[in-house]
């Protein structure tokens, strides 16, 4: 049995220490915010945080992750309301969304790193996240945004 903590919450996992982290989450667990996207590492839709870093959870086993932190889409606050969600709305990013869960954790990880990202910063950060709908245009000015917030503070933040 693996203990694992994710989104604050203790679970424990009967799968074998080589199974992605990916399958846990989705199948075992029923944490369906993580998306499968291309098995590969390639795109980021199955990004979630570890320790704080963002990791691509197809391409981490449960062995590996065994004691560390987790945190999904589900976790990333309490009442969907962190700066990346809130400018993810505000700013209309998602067309089809399949790929945005990944997307946000992405730019979370980065606004938690870096709070106020020049647009180059941005790119850099979340190429590798793929987005088939190219809402690319509208990722940026969202990431930018998201930075504001966070900055601004608040008792919702």
């Amino acid at each position: 049995m693996a203990d694992l903590t994710i989104n604050g919450r203790s679970y424990s996992s009967a799968s074998a220490a080589d199974t992605p982290l990916l399958w846990v989450i989705r199948e075992e667990l029923r944490l369906t915010g993580t998306k499968y996207g291309c098995g590969a590492g390639l795109c980021g839709s199955c990004t979630v945080h570890i320790n704080g870093e963002p990791v691509r959870s197809c391409q981490i086993t449960l062995g590996e992750v065994t004691g560390s932190l987790i945190t999904t889409i589900e976790g990333l606050h309490h009442g969907d309301r962190h700066p990346v969600q809130r400018a993810w709305i505000e700013q209309q990013v998602p067309q089809c969304g399949y790929c945005q869960s990944g997307q946000i954790m992405q730019a979370a990880a980065l606004i938690a790193r870096n709070p106020n990202p020049s647009d180059d910063q941005i790119v850099e950060w979340m190429d590798g996240n793929l987005c088939r709908c190219a809402t690319y245009s509208r990722i940026v000015p969202a990431v930018r945004r998201a930075a504001e917030i966070a900055t601004r503070g608040g008792d919702d933040v």
